[in-house]
């Protein structure tokens, strides 16, 4: 059996309908002006993304949880992008297609914040 990483993506609805139309098993891919795709490794940082920020922006935000092979996710280094819990992978644009592959499961929206 595969080893994965529990990782969360907080997101507003357009992205989230992409998912949806790609059956729950992929992200898609990065606008020109979104070179990063950046998931997040606690839950609580997500909430508060999705709370905080996709809100005011649209009206909306979810929070989604989604397994990857662990081996796989290793070659992303973590990146703590404020206090000792801000914790992200940071996977480039031109990678993604390739870390879609390595999505274990399904994309499930976990929390919804309107």
């Amino acid at each position: 059996m595969t080893e994965t990483l529990t990782l969360w993506r907080p997101t507003g609805p357009q992205e989230l309908a992409l998912v949806e139309s790609s059956g729950w098993r992929e992200w898609p891919p990065r606008l020109p002006d979104q070179p990063i795709f950046y998931p997040v490794l606690n839950e609580q940082y997500a909430i508060m993304i999705a709370r905080d920020w996709n809100v005011p922006a649209s009206g909306v935000g979810y929070v989604t949880r989604f397994e990857v092979e662990r081996e796989f996710a290793a070659r992303y280094p973590v990146q703590q992008a404020g206090g000792r819990d801000i914790l992200e992978l940071w996977v480039p644009a031109e990678e993604l297609a390739e870390f879609n592959r390595h999505i274990v499961g399904t994309i499930e929206v976990v929390h919804e914040f309107r």
